[in-house]
């Protein structure tokens, strides 16, 4: 289901294609990859019209629609976090085997890794079925999620990541998605949401720190998407946007993958006013903002 290899997806992307990417054009590990003067764009590394000799400055494992929690990739029949390892691996040593060991290493070693998840485990698994719900508590399923991303971060670690940018969660709530569900104040940002991201945050900045101690040679920068999201979506003026409250495709309101398809006549003529692009995803012009914003640290930590 999680698709969006089809119009108008991409339309805004180089070449005007459609690539999976949830969004009218870039990325912002699109434009990190480009600020360090590589790519301007980042391959899908399950791409068959890229090989190990495109992956080599770069390479993308994510998947749209997954999370920590492997129930939450079940949701939409997508790849679980530990299979994005598993792929890494592979590629580790298919990069061996075109490269050498020796310069192999060093790239998996001099890389910078950015890491964006955990919003679906919560909107599209937690708050949608009742599984994990009736399993957890609010507080004991964000301990859950902290713990699988603590196991994670220190398997890319034995496997010889040691430059991570570790990306928290935006304010959830004010995505056009949840603004429309939001039954206590309808078109308002959900406050619960919200609170809920600040709460998680919380507790991935602390893991950091805890594996930043730990792990010897490694240096994560925790990349908090908050405050930065929320300026965007309440002042989105400051930042040459018009529209934050509902996005640029279909009415703006709920839809996203099929639902935005090149047939909807609503969707709008210039994604470039609009911070959302779907109801749960933002346009280009967001992520470059967003990315321009991290890069600043990012280029200091990481040379």
């Amino acid at each position: 289901m999680a698709r969006a290899n089809f119009e108008p997806y991409g339309r805004d992307f180089p070449g005007g294609r459609a690539t999976g990417r949830f969004c009218n054009g870039r990325l912002s590990s699109d434009f990190t990859s480009e600020a360090y003067g590589l790519k301007p764009t980042v391959p899908a590394y399950l791409d068959p019209s890229y090989n190990i000799s495109d992956f080599a400055t770069g390479v993308c494992f994510a998947s749209a629609g997954t999370g920590y929690d492997n129930s939450t990739a079940d949701v939409l029949g997508v790849i679980p976090l530990w299979k994005e390892v598993e792929y890494f691996k592979e590629y580790q040593r298919n990069l061996s085997a075109y490269l050498g060991h020796r310069r192999a290493a060093k790239i998996i070693r001099e890389s910078l890794y950015i890491v964006s998840i955990g919003t679906n485990d919560f909107l599209e698994n937690y708050y949608t079925l009742p599984d994990r719900r009736s399993q957890f508590s609010i507080s004991q399923y964000q301990d859950f999620l902290v713990e699988i991303a603590e196991v994670f971060l220190k398997d890319i670690y034995r496997l010889g990541a040691r430059k991570m940018s570790f990306t928290g969660i935006s304010p959830m709530g004010c995505l056009p998605l949840e603004r429309v569900t939001n039954l206590d104040d309808p078109f308002s940002c959900a406050r619960s949401y919200n609170d809920l991201a600040v709460d998680f945050n919380g507790r991935l900045r602390r893991l950091v720190t805890k594996l930043n101690r730990e792990l010897t040679g490694i240096k994560i920068y925790f990349a908090n998407p908050y405050d930065i999201m929320w300026d965007i979506v309440t002042k989105p003026n400051l930042y040459g946007l018009e529209i934050s409250s509902s996005a640029c495709c279909g009415t703006g309101l709920f839809e996203m993958g099929f639902l935005c398809g090149q047939d909807n006549p609503l969707t709008c003529s210039d994604a470039n006013k609009f911070v959302f692009w779907d109801a749960f995803h933002p346009t280009e012009r967001t992520n470059q903002i967003v990315s321009d914003h991290f890069f600043k640290h990012l280029k200091n930590l990481f040379h």
